[in-house]
């Protein structure tokens, strides 16, 4: 037995070596930045524009959070917040809504989908492709003069004229908020289907030979079952959705039309590399980004938590508590009894 732990601690040691690469390169390009970031923030920095006037690095001592309340009270900062959530909240119900029912599709054994492998492929395919090569495709899609669409709608005669389609706020917004969907779709469509292949088949026979529908089967059993699988594909979602950033930003020159493209990531970025050169502002908005995530995240990881399992961690709690009360008082009836 000796010489086995021997042997395993001779060979765990190549686990250290292995994560060697990744812990250094997460130090230094991961976890330096971010710490970095958060410190800028509290001070004066500016980058390539002039300096001379700036507290340059030194803490802010007057007002440590000024940058922060600047940020806060910024009316573009707020417009950026506005845009970045409600066009992830609209392209994220139809993505989640697709993904679904593409799951209760191809994993309903009654269905016997042909070629199951060959569509999920399909699906996927556009989140292989870069964001900035699909940005530059449907603006070449939406071009004006010339393009496709404009193209398409002359020749049917919905339009008598080309139209600059990113001139409109609402139809900018809306192409975007259908790119974000038909990128994503495929990858949570992929990876509920992971989910639900991980559930016990035993289930889903005792189920038909009870008689239960399709529909019963997928809200009553398929539904409860990937509640975890469900927790990552919100809480990813969450945090690509608040740092779009590449289709937003190379999809409509200059954000369009009164900033409606503009996502909170292209305001971090304009801060910091567009003219302005404010490090310092784009250090407090990405902090406050950052918050903002960690804060719904652990909203989210608290609404979907598994309440059976807490309650039974919260009874074994209690049972423990009342074991030791009871060793406890037993010792002392032993002590009085000596």
């Amino acid at each position: 037995m000796k010489n086995k732990n021997n042997i395993n601690a001779k060979y765990s040691k190549f686990g250290y070596i292995f994560v060697i690469p990744f812990t250094i390169a997460f130090l230094f390009f991961m976890l330096y930045p971010i710490f970095y970031t958060a410190f800028i923030g509290f001070t004066g920095l500016k980058g390539l524009g002039n300096t001379i006037s700036t507290p340059g690095m030194g803490l802010l001592k007057e007002n440590l959070f000024k940058n922060f309340k600047d940020v806060i009270s910024n009316g573009t900062f707020q417009q950026s917040m506005k845009n970045t959530v409600k066009m992830w909240v609209l392209n994220f119900i139809p993505q989640i809504l697709l993904a679904l029912l593409l799951t209760s599709w191809f994993t309903d054994k009654r269905s016997k989908v042909q070629g199951e492998g060959i569509f999920k492929v399909i699906f996927y395919l556009p989140n292989i492709i870069t964001a900035a090569t699909v940005a530059i495709l449907f603006g070449a899609i939406f071009g004006y003069p010339m393009g496709p669409m404009n193209d398409l709608l002359q020749r049917f005669g919905f339009i008598d004229e080309p139209v600059h389609f990113f001139l409109s706020k609402n139809i900018a917004q809306g192409v975007v908020i259908f790119i974000q969907t038909w990128m994503w779709y495929g990858y949570t469509t992929v990876n509920i289907i992971a989910g639900v292949n991980g559930i016990s088949p035993e289930i889903f026979e005792s189920a038909e030979v009870d008689g239960a529908s399709r529909t019963q089967t997928f809200f009553q059993i398929t539904l409860p079952n990937i509640k975890t699988i469900m927790l990552f594909i919100l809480v990813t979602s969450l945090i690509g959705g608040l740092n779009m950033f590449d289709i937003p930003k190379l999809l409509v020159t200059n954000s369009g039309p009164d900033n409606a493209t503009k996502t909170t990531s292209v305001f971090i970025y304009d801060q910091a590399f567009a003219g302005s050169y404010l490090y310092n502002k784009a250090g407090a908005a990405s902090m406050i980004m950052f918050l903002i995530i960690v804060i719904l995240s652990a909203v989210l990881f608290y609404i979907m938590r598994d309440k059976d399992e807490a309650a039974l961690k919260k009874m074994k709690k209690q049972q423990d508590k009342l074991r030791l009360a009871e060793l406890k008082a037993q010792e002392l009836l032993n002590g009085k009894g000596m």
